[in-house]
């Protein structure tokens, strides 16, 4: 079924919205992709009445035809161009209930191939939405109309099994997230096997597997601890609270296990001190923007900075990598006691071309110069020589490593500083 998009502060599932204090909160938009799973009691409005309750906001869209396929869903247009509207944060894929419990090869050509395609058309739509997959459950008593042909799906354990592992496959080979509702609803029926998650057809979700659904989602989306909500939905208020800490200790407690196949920004950095100025050597994984603070009120947005600091003394630099909504951020203190060590001026540049370069590159200094050094962005040195006058032969690079280098040259008045790129 296709919904509009909807606002948790508008709607509640079609009923008179609580008096909720608000707060200031998250908002979040997600694009659910799915079947009756997903439809039945209104998942994410059930997500979206959780959010509410604890000042947050779900802002959806749907596509969940009954009984329906990855396979279908990549050829269905409302999916496509619900995938193409873009500024998705999260795009939620769930797979017919039984298929990725089938055998190894009916899974490897009938479900990872089109769950790679959808993920591969959320990133081209969404630079920054985030896949998440949706573990569903084992049937209540196995899979009995597939008992006879494939043995180990007659059993609710070995069904269940078989989801969680197929659809934590489909998130490493995807670099997604997991939503493990199918884990939250084990933990339930072992501890609280007096709650009903099933519907009569022991497959479906009652009103409280559906509840359960929504707290490992409220979790995963908004990274906020289910049981601060105060929403219960339709089921009882004990039956909610129980439900709620049990999602908190499954997937609150252990949100980097759902997201350990999604690559997280991790900011680091080295460097080097010469003469008062650093070069600073971006470590940082899986960001695509920088912003450094110097810890003498200046920034820079470049990825490997240099900077000449103008007096000497500690200086705490905080560099901050980003990929969309995910950062993180380093800090060092750099301890410059020198800044040059000629006891000249260190802030004239270099003239440096062809800039890139390919196998020969000139440098033109504003003064004599007496020595030349060519650092990687590291700081370690691959070619020092002398050198006299202000305007040098041109210098072999053919032997360097496609990348950025450093040029010195030092004179007796001065020492110059400037950058290269080698092709």
């Amino acid at each position: 079924m296709t919904g509009f998009r909807i606002m948790a502060a508008v709607l509640l599932s079609g009923l008179m919205a609580p008096a909720y204090t608000r707060v200031y909160g998250k908002t979040v938009k997600a694009l659910f992709l799915g079947n009756s799973y997903t439809y039945t009691n209104n998942l994410p409005q059930t997500i979206a009445g959780l959010a509410l309750s604890a000042g947050d906001t779900l802002i959806y869209d749907t596509n969940t035809p009954g009984g329906y396929t990855l396979q279908q869903h990549c050829t269905n247009s409302t999916t496509l161009s619900l995938i193409a509207a873009g500024d998705w944060d999260y795009v939620i894929l769930q797979e017919q209930s039984q298929l990725p419990s089938f055998p190894d090869e009916q899974v490897e050509t009938e479900v990872y191939p089109y769950a790679k395609r959808l993920d591969s058309l959320v990133k081209v739509y969404n630079e920054c939405a985030k896949t998440v997959f949706y573990v569903t459950w084992g049937r209540k008593n196995g899979d009995a109309m597939n008992c006879d042909i494939f043995p180990p799906v007659c059993t609710y354990e070995g069904m269940d099994s078989l989801l969680q592992l197929r659809y934590s496959i489909m998130a490493d080979s995807n670099k997604a997230l997991l939503s493990p509702v199918a884990n939250v609803w084990r933990s339930i029926r072992t501890d609280h096997p007096e709650i009903e998650l099933y519907a009569a057809d022991e497959s479906h979700p009652s009103s409280e597997g559906t509840f359960a659904a929504a707290c490992s989602f409220y979790s995963l989306l908004f990274d906020k601890d289910p049981s601060a909500s105060g929403f219960s939905g339709t089921i009882a208020e004990a039956d909610a609270d129980i439900i709620k800490h049990t999602a908190k200790s499954v997937v609150y407690d252990s949100l980097d296990r759902w997201s350990e196949f999604y690559p997280s920004v991790t900011a680091a950095f080295g460097f080097t001190i010469a003469d008062g100025t650093v070069l600073f050597n971006n470590l940082s994984e899986n960001a695509v923007a920088y912003t450094w603070y110097f810890g003498d009120g200046n920034t820079s947005i470049d990825s490997s900075p240099e900077h000449t600091y103008g007096s000497t003394g500690s200086y705490e630099v905080m560099l901050v990598a980003q990929h969309c909504s995910d950062s993180d951020t380093m800090t060092q203190v750099i301890a410059i006691t020198t800044l040059d060590i000629i006891g000249v001026n260190t802030a004239g540049t270099i003239r440096l071309y062809p800039n890139p370069a390919y196998t020969e590159l000139y440098i033109e200094a504003p003064d004599k110069i007496e020595e030349v050094t060519v650092s990687d962005i590291s700081g370690r040195v691959i070619v020092r020589y002398t050198a006299t006058g202000n305007k040098l032969s041109p210098v072999r690079i053919e032997h360097l490593s496609p990348g950025t280098y450093i040029v010195r040259a030092a004179g007796k008045t001065a020492v110059f500083t400037g950058r290269f790129v080698k092709k």
